[in-house]
């Protein structure tokens, strides 16, 4: 996620238009989740409204500007590519980035688990985070205020686990200085969305001044998927998904 906590109401969320939104930052732009494996069927009935040549490593980012360089890792195995954003297609929101098949072989990505972590690189610019300083911002959310829409970075790396036979699959909600408004999120969302396949949230200190909200784990990608899209119908920004805890 983005290297600052950004707060957007609820209802301002839901009235944004459908059309291409260019992600314009002054940190790098990251994210992780799943990747869209394109192909030409995709095309054909129209689910993508352009075409890619799966025989060449091709990405397309419908947010970020064309020819921006994403750096593209895959988290099981750290294996890594930089290409360019070489132009923007529609995908459905689910998915973080499109690939052509040629980027998913050279990554040796799983395609029933598509996940990936995406950097923008930006000229002149290191890839070290600054921290979220977010405390003064949470004192402002008042108690009966509506679940505001949530987009953070810096997020701590999570080691990979071996020899599970299963990964688990989370998605990290937010992330708060104070474990008290994490408490505050997390009951705002067992109350407002009963309907989530995953009930509760967990509470995850990562240290002093971080706290995560997370949901998993899943097994399942069609379940993770229900939840992820119904998280961001309630009015949640773009949600990172990670593997294992």
């Amino acid at each position: 996620m983005k290297s600052k906590l950004i707060f957007i109401s609820f209802f301002l969320v839901l009235s944004c238009s459908p059309q291409l939104v260019t992600i314009n930052l002054k940190d790098p732009y990251t994210a992780k989740g799943f990747a869209y494996i394109y192909n030409n069927s995709d095309y054909e009935n129209k689910t993508i409204r352009a075409k890619l040549d799966n025989n060449v490593m091709q990405v397309s980012h419908q947010n970020l500007k064309t020819g921006t360089l994403i750096k593209i890792i895959n988290p099981k195995n750290q294996q890594s590519l930089i290409l360019k954003n070489i132009k923007r297609i529609k995908y459905p929101e689910f998915y973080k980035i499109l690939i052509t098949q040629a980027v998913a072989e050279k990554l040796d990505l799983n395609s029933d688990l598509p996940i990936l972590e995406i950097i923008e690189i930006k000229k002149n610019k290191s890839f070290v985070a600054k921290k979220a300083k977010i405390y003064n911002e949470e004192k402002k959310i008042p108690s009966k205020a509506p679940v505001a829409s949530v987009k953070i970075s810096n997020i701590s790396k999570n080691k990979i686990k071996k020899n599970n036979d299963v990964d688990k699959i989370f998605i990290h909600i937010a992330s708060f200085y104070s474990i008290e408004t994490a408490k505050f999120l997390s009951q705002r969302i067992i109350k407002e969305l009963p309907n989530l396949n995953n009930k509760k949230p967990k509470i995850k200190k990562i240290n002093n001044k971080e706290t995560q909200v997370i949901l998993g784990p899943y097994t399942s990608v069609n379940l993770l998927k229900n939840d992820y899209i119904k998280l961001i119908n309630y009015g949640f920004e773009e949600l990172d998904v990670f593997i294992n805890e």
